[in-house]
């Protein structure tokens, strides 16, 4: 049975995924109440785990420091109780060529090299490379659907992940290309941040060294 995890926990969480959010989207990343999120925001705030402040015009919610350690060590208890542990770090070790392939398909999204062994913008009127990346992007959401599925088995709070990046990629597919990279809407590479970023937290891994 897939383990739940109580709002307080979800509450720090979204905010360690989401990275900086106001309460409304920190509370639909999980399907939580509005009203309790805000609650537990200002809770967590009291004790000096998130901080609320102003980026890029926008007004949200952000982790400190000690916020960051009493999510992962949350999270980490989370796993044990869920008796997960080897499941999710055989997940995150399957996850890492995947990472690499998405990290090119962005990259060749956004580039395209020319003669002489330049690159430059993508300017997307060669409808043959970018279908191969959207081929690329296929391949990773069929991957993502194992992953999906194995870590939503174990701790329901990772369920999505797949549902959302392949939304996102039919978006793209219909001609909207933002759904690729765009950062501030639920494209692919966001969702797949945010993945990288779920997996890191729970595994308590430093993303700094994770390829040294």
């Amino acid at each position: 049975m897939s383990h739940p995890s109580p709002p307080d926990v979800l509450v720090l969480h979204a905010v360690r995924v989401l990275g900086f959010a106001a309460d409304t989207a920190l509370a639909r990343r999980f399907g939580l109440d509005p009203d309790e999120t805000t609650e537990l925001l200002l809770d967590a705030e009291a004790r000096g785990w998130v901080r609320h402040g102003e980026f890029a015009g926008h007004r949200g919610w952000s982790l400190t420091e000690a916020g960051k350690e009493r999510n992962e060590r949350l999270l980490a208890a989370e796993l044990i109780e869920a008796g997960a542990v080897e499941q999710v770090r055989d997940v995150y070790r399957a996850f890492l060529p995947w990472n690499e392939r998405l990290q090119r398909a962005c990259t060749n999204w956004q580039l395209k090299p020319m003669l002489g062994g330049r690159f430059e913008p993508n300017d997307h009127a060669d409808p043959a490379w970018d279908d191969s990346v959207l081929d690329d992007l296929g391949e990773i959401e069929g991957a993502l659907v194992d992953l999906d599925h194995r870590l939503a088995g174990v701790l329901a709070r990772f369920a999505g992940y797949h549902r959302r990046f392949g939304e996102a990629l039919q978006r793209a597919r219909d001609g909207d290309r933002a759904w690729i990279d765009r950062s501030d809407i639920d494209s692919c590479h966001r969702v797949w941040f945010e993945l990288h970023e779920d997996l890191v937290a729970t595994l308590g891994i430093d993303r700094a060294a994770e390829s040294s």
